[in-house]
């Protein structure tokens, strides 16, 4: 049985395992995702409400963050980094987690969430091409790659180029 809860600061050295697990052999990777987490909590974009783990059989089996942007001279939510460890790839716990994921930011009252993925994987969660919501990247290469999934309480003025938390930059 996987349960999805908040992360609580026992959980970040497994986190910080399980990240580096998780895109050790992904496409893509920087190999800095588990750094990244690290960092991004050390900032005011960080919301522990934001950054969920999943727990099979007592251990952190899968996590998930959502840590603030800008856009349109607001804050704004980018997901990710999210893995999963990778013995239980296929068994819906990234699916869990993203569900979890957009239930906690809809719940919260935010707008949308952005995030820089597979068109054909986050579609399935309502992602669509945030240039369709004149939402642009700030890196014009990412293409349809770059994706919004708006919530109940988006609105049509929040457009314009996002910009993720500054340690996305940093960690390059």
């Amino acid at each position: 049985m996987t349960l999805i809860r908040r992360e609580t600061a026992r959980d970040h050295a497994a986190v910080h395992a399980l990240q580096d697990a998780a895109f050790a052999t992904a496409p893509h990777a920087s190999g800095k995702e588990a750094d990244l987490v690290d960092a991004l909590r050390a900032t005011a974009d960080w919301d522990p409400r934001f950054s969920l783990v999943a727990e099979v059989d007592g251990e952190v089996a899968g996590h998930v963050v959502s840590t603030y942007g800008r856009l349109a001279g607001e804050r704004a939510l980018g997901l990710g980094p999210i893995g999963v460890a990778p013995a239980l790839h296929g068994k819906g716990i990234g699916s869990a987690l993203m569900h979890a994921a957009l239930g906690a930011a809809d719940a919260a009252n935010e707008p949308a969430v952005l995030l820089l993925g597979d068109p054909a994987y986050y579609g399935r969660f309502g992602f669509v091409p945030a240039s369709a919501h004149g939402v642009q990247a700030t890196d014009p290469t990412w293409g349809d790659y770059f994706q919004i999934r708006t919530l109940a309480a988006w609105r049509e003025d929040l457009c314009g180029a996002y910009a993720y938390s500054p340690p996305f930059d940093e960690m390059g």
